[in-house]
């Protein structure tokens, strides 16, 4: 692929709050490959977690994806608030004029086994997994003018490939994720849009302790981590005129391990 597969089309880039994250890298991918980008972000998530936000702020993130030359821009919304997904959608059509890619990236995760487990935290991931890209996806395929190049990715998780014991309300929220795929994608086709799903395995974006992440390193058979690159080149790839025969598939990107 070449800077320029995708000049002259532009992506919605949901979950974009840290230079460390999966969604960075998928928006500078994007922006190599010559997409102008929206991207979105809810930083008092990340702030309130481990990793923490990043340290230099929203502007940082824009700065360095203005440097492949495309046109950046943001808005910031919690997708716990209904009408928030729309609201996204809208604040970047009326920037770019229209979307051709949506990225649906966010996502709401918290520990919790059975036992733990509280309605208000499924309640939680359901609406903003869930509830909020489902609604990122209806917003997106109304603006959508039916013109080549549609394309809509959503992020699950391992949770077909594995037991995740210990985090059951994120599970239920990308296991419905998963799920959706196939159905979106039979919807949507008609309309010149793809939908597939990625999952991107253990990535390091900075959450694991090291005992994990020698855990996770040492069970791999490739012996390391993902990086968000790996995931970023992949959603790359799909968003292209390469990949309109590719739809509702689920495509697990772990370098052999789960």
């Amino acid at each position: 692929m070449t800077e320029a597969t995708l000049k002259g089309r532009v992506a919605l880039v949901t979950g974009v709050s840290r230079r460390k994250g999966i969604g960075f890298a998928i928006a500078q991918q994007l922006a190599l490959l010559g997409a102008d980008v929206f991207i979105h972000s809810f930083v008092p998530y990340d702030a309130s977690q481990a990793w923490g936000a990043d340290p230099d702020g929203i502007p940082a993130l824009i700065a360095t994806l203005q440097e492949h030359g495309t046109r950046i821009a943001h808005a910031e919304g919690n997708f716990l608030d209904l009408a928030m997904p729309h609201q996204i959608m809208n604040a970047a059509v009326q920037t770019f004029g229209h979307i051709d890619i949506l990225i649906a990236n966010h996502a709401y995760s918290t520990m919790g086994n059975l036992e733990e487990l509280t309605a208000a935290e499924i309640d939680t991931h359901l609406q903003v997994n869930v509830r909020g890209t489902l609604l990122l996806v209806q917003a997106f395929a109304a603006q959508h003018n039916g013109r080549s190049g549609g394309r809509v990715i959503l992020l699950t998780s391992g949770q077909h490939l594995n037991p995740m014991p210990d985090e059951l309300a994120y599970v239920a929220s990308k296991g419905a994720l998963h799920q959706l795929t196939l159905s979106l994608s039979a919807h949507l086709i008609s309309r010149g849009i793809t939908v597939n799903a990625v999952n991107p395995g253990a990535t390091d974006t900075g959450y694991a302790s090291a005992e994990l992440y020698e855990l996770v390193r040492a069970a791999n058979p490739q012996g390391r981590w993902g990086q968000p690159e790996d995931v970023a080149r992949l959603v790359g790839w799909l968003v292209t005129d390469e990949a309109q025969w590719v739809t509702g598939q689920v495509i697990n990107s772990t370098g052999g391990g789960v």
